[in-house]
């Protein structure tokens, strides 16, 4: 592979969904929450909101994690991630780059240094410094006890974010109803993708920690089928694959999933996959598959979706040019 690093060259070969034991990186994972939940405020503060909080997540990317394009007049930008070089990068459209290298630095210093960075570029910007959906939070301008990265470990979550995406993706485009972009929110620190039956649901109960009730109940102001990767925490350090439905219809729980080692998590309200069960299966992208497809068709006929009007057949692709028509 020329003028292939040995990074990129890991990044791509045989190890496409890598080993991520929660112990190994709990500290690296920590750190990197708080860092991308004060990018992922910057581009909360200075986007139009979008329903659902749409307007709010990150995306994978081709290196690591992004904000996309966030629509600050007069110069738009972008927030980069980069978990390949181990960068986060500020891209002006007016061209001003800005380039901050990630390492052992405490959440504060992150959270100073960027916003310098923004200010430098002409991009004044305010958030909330307060974490969202987690237990005890410390502002980010406190914050010196985080301060842990091991690149290994970071470009491996990164790597799973990448086989998962793809999954998730085809999973998406099967449903032809509203859908939810594939995206990462940095508050629960999550990717996840969410199907919606068009009806509208009962208020939401909220009371998830450090989150106004207000976003959530935005959130599911309809019908849902969501499914998501999550790394763990302390209370749960285990990597899984989960999907559940808002408001979950009669039965759900107790609805038949596969593959085998999918269960139905009481505590957390939802259907769950381990994660090792996926990425040690002779077909990884097939289990994960098999486990988003069996939950949300549980929740579809149990919730009396109209499936036929809300779905389209796999793979399925508009004839865009006569057949034989250029290469």
């Amino acid at each position: 592979m020329s003028g292939t690093s040995a990074s990129e060259a890991r990044a791509i070969g045989p190890d496409a969904w890598p080993d991520l034991p929660y112990e190994e990186w709990r500290d690296t994972l920590h750190t990197l929450h708080r860092w991308t939940q004060i990018v992922g405020k910057v581009r909360m503060e200075l986007s139009p909101w979008i329903n659902h909080s749409w307007s709010v997540p990150l995306y994978v990317s081709a290196r690591g994690l992004t904000t996309s394009l966030i629509p600050f007049a007069p110069a738009p930008f972008q927030i980069d991630f980069d978990f390949i070089d181990h960068r986060l990068l500020v891209f002006g459209s007016d061209g001003a780059v800005r380039s901050m290298g990630l390492g052992p630095i405490t959440v504060a210093q992150f959270y100073s240094d960027l916003l310098e960075s923004l200010e430098q570029m002409g991009v004044p910007v305010s958030i909330c410094a307060v974490p969202n959906e987690v237990v005890d939070p410390v502002p980010f301008f406190s914050d010196t006890a985080h301060a842990s990265y091991d690149p290994e470990y970071a470009s491996r979550f990164w790597r799973a974010l990448l086989q998962v995406e793809r999954v998730f993706q085809a999973h998406r485009a099967r449903f032809i109803g509203k859908a939810s972009p594939v995206h990462f929110f940095w508050g629960s620190f999550d990717l996840a993708v969410t199907r919606f039956s068009g009806r509208s649901a009962p208020p939401h109960p909220g009371g998830i920690p450090n989150l106004p009730d207000e976003i959530t109940r935005e959130a599911y102001s309809h019908e849902v089928s969501s499914c998501g990767f999550w790394p763990g925490n302390e209370e749960a350090p285990v990597p899984i694959f989960y999907s559940y439905a808002y408001p979950a219809p009669d039965g759900f729980s107790t609805a038949p999933v596969s593959p085998e080692a999918a269960y139905w998590e009481a505590q957390l309200g939802e259907f769950v996959l381990p994660y090792d069960a996926v990425r040690t299966a002779a077909s990884p992208d097939g289990a994960l598959t098999e486990f988003l497809e069996g939950t949300y068709v549980a929740a579809a006929e149990l919730g009396g979706w109209d499936r036929e009007a809300l779905e389209r057949p796999p793979g399925f692709r508009p004839l865009v040019r006569e057949r034989g028509s250029g290469r």
